[in-house]
């Protein structure tokens, strides 16, 4: 039955598509037809049986149509469409007369070996009045239903063998003529060219959808999107168009030139590859990178550095996010073992989206530039209003207070003065820490120093309820201090804000970190220390933090009332 139609530009575009060299496909039907020497209702029902298949554009459904058609005309009881892969396999089996139940009790489908295997070596018109008889078959596996009339005929797309009709079992019990091998030779000469149609949709329509996610994921960018969202979006959107089952974006690690990260990822086995590193130096990975062409790989698990087998990964396509200078980054589709190699069609089109989303994350990338310089600007700005006016002010401010001290004689107003002055003399300090944090971040990602990373720490422990922390950051803190070091500084203002806050009832705290020879931090509260009840493991695992880098940590009494705790490692 012809499939419907609707009357937008899509189905516009199926007409159009449908009768595509409609004139050659009659001529096939037309050179065949002296052969036939039968009634004009063979005639008919072969034209009706053209006029079906040619009647839709998608290749599953045209698949399927060609088989019923095929059994129809020549009343088989048993009909299939062996479509071959690219090494001459049996890639996809086509079916018509048995029903599921039938099927999950035969086990799996026919793989090309005996007489399937010889029509696909020799691709000619085989008819045999019983298969089991030709030196070539080789059984049937249990439960297959019993089969003995056979008609083999090759389906040739573009002159070459696309696969193979198998008919089978004619509903009389006779076998099939030299009238019904020709018939379905016409027949499926007609096939060959409504295949050929339907691969061409298929092309056109995957190359629209490819064109669409290139779309979707530049204006994922243009709406603000991080990078890392936007990786994650064409990893799935590649994902879903390519029929992969693990798609994997690697990009280079900074500073080590031999390894690249799997940055982002869809499909099996993402949660324990995303964040991995990998050789740059494995093969298939380095040539993709080095010549910017995409390659595909037999086996992708040892291109991830796996042992083959260690991974049900099978046949891979790596493809270079590519720009006008060089290749940023590898796209690398996978697919499992079970589910076989990838189409001819996969690396063209694959490499096209992968550099649709290259020069976009390029594009992003200048604007990200931009929008960095904006805001240096403006914290160059807001830094130097702060040092040249808010300082100024409050250490005018200061001096003035305390020249008035040596004019008071009252001790209370003495001491009060005294404290105001101790409090102008933080916060210039704290502002000049977030001046020099302004200027540090100028050329970083706002939360990669380790002096953003402090303050962040302290004022996320504090949470909304708790005491603001005064935290006073000096010396060398986001130069000097390493990476490993930094990640148990961060853990100990944590803890120790942490505890001064949840758990001694603290109503001041005060952070302060230098960098010199040592990185000392100092955690000052005035709370009624650490219940009894509470767990003490979290200042034991600081502890061990300090010991594994060579330093200390001391907790004890603070003057007044509350809690010290100090933590000291060398710097290198």
């Amino acid at each position: 039955m012809p499939e419907p139609h609707g009357t937008g530009p899509a189905s516009g575009m199926t007409a159009g598509l449908e009768g595509l060299r409609l004139n050659e496909l009659l001529a096939e039907v037309q050179e065949r037809l002296a052969e036939i020497a039968r009634t004009p209702r063979r005639l008919e029902g072969l034209l009706d049986a053209v006029v079906a298949v040619a009647s839709g554009l998608e290749l599953d459904s045209t698949l399927q149509r060609i088989v019923q058609a095929a059994a129809d005309l020549v009343d088989a009881q048993y009909g299939a469409l062996g479509v071959l892969g690219e090494h001459d396999e049996i890639s996809e089996f086509v079916y018509v007369g048995i029903d599921r139940a039938q099927r999950d009790r035969m086990g799996h489908l026919p793989e090309g070996r005996g007489l399937l295997g010889l029509l696909i070596r020799h691709p000619q018109t085989i008819r045999l009045p019983d298969l089991a008889d030709h030196p070539d078959s080789v059984g049937f596996p249990a439960n297959h239903p019993p089969m003995k009339s056979f008609l083999g005929v090759p389906v040739r797309v573009r002159d070459v063998v696309f696969g193979n009709l198998y008919l089978t079992e004619k509903t009389d019990g006779t076998e099939f003529t030299a009238d019904d091998a020709a018939v379905v030779e016409a027949l499926a000469a007609a096939a060959g060219i409504a295949i050929d149609n339907a691969r061409l949709y298929e092309q056109a329509q995957l190359r629209q959808r490819w064109l669409e996610a290139s779309t979707e994921i530049r204006d994922e960018l243009l709406s603000g999107s991080s990078m890392g969202e936007t990786l994650q979006l064409v990893a799935r959107r590649a994902l879903e168009l390519s029929s992969a089952d693990t798609v994997l974006i690697l990009l280079p690690v900074s500073g080590k030139p031999d390894r690249v990260a799997i940055t982002a990822g869809a499909g099996d086995r993402i949660a324990e590859l995303v964040g991995r590193s990998v050789s740059a130096t494995v093969a298939a990975v380095a040539e993709v990178f080095q010549s910017g062409s995409a390659r595909v790989v037999s086996d992708a698990g040892e291109a991830l550095g796996h042992p083959s087998g260690d991974v049900d990964f099978g046949q891979g396509v790596a493809v270079p996010l590519r720009t006008t200078e060089s290749s940023r980054g590898v796209l690398l589709a996978i697919r499992s073992r079970r589910s076989g190699g990838f189409g001819p069609e996969t690396v063209p089109v694959l490499s096209s989206f992968a550099d649709q989303a290259a020069l976009a994350l390029e594009s992003a990338d200048g604007q990200q530039a931009k929008q960095r310089l904006e805001l240096a600007a403006d914290r160059d700005r807001i830094a130097a209003d702060l040092h040249d006016h808010v300082i100024q002010r409050l250490y005018a401010s200061g001096m003035k207070l305390q020249g008035t001290l040596s004019h008071v004689s009252d001790d209370v107003v003495r001491e009060r003065l005294q404290s105001v002055v101790e409090q102008l003399d933080l916060t210039i300090s704290e502002i000049r820490t977030a001046i020099f944090g302004l200027h540090s971040a100028v050329s970083e990602e706002p939360s990669s120093g380790l002096r953003r990373r402090l303050l962040d720490a302290a004022a996320e422990m504090a949470g909304d309820h708790g005491p603001s922390p005064s935290v006073r950051l000096s010396g060398t803190v986001d130069t000097l201090v390493p990476p490993v070091i930094a990640d148990h500084a961060e853990a100990v203002v944590r803890e120790a804000v942490g505890n001064a806050v949840r758990h001694a009832g603290a109503g001041t705290v005060t952070v302060t970190a230098e960098a010199g020879d040592d990185l000392v931090i100092s955690v000052v509260d005035d709370g009624d220390g650490i219940p009894d009840s509470v767990a003490r493991s979290g200042l034991a695992n600081l502890q061990r933090r300090a010991e594994s880098s060579g330093g200390s940590m001391t907790v004890t009494g603070s003057p007044g009332g509350g809690t010290r705790l100090v933590w000291q490692v060398p710097l290198p």
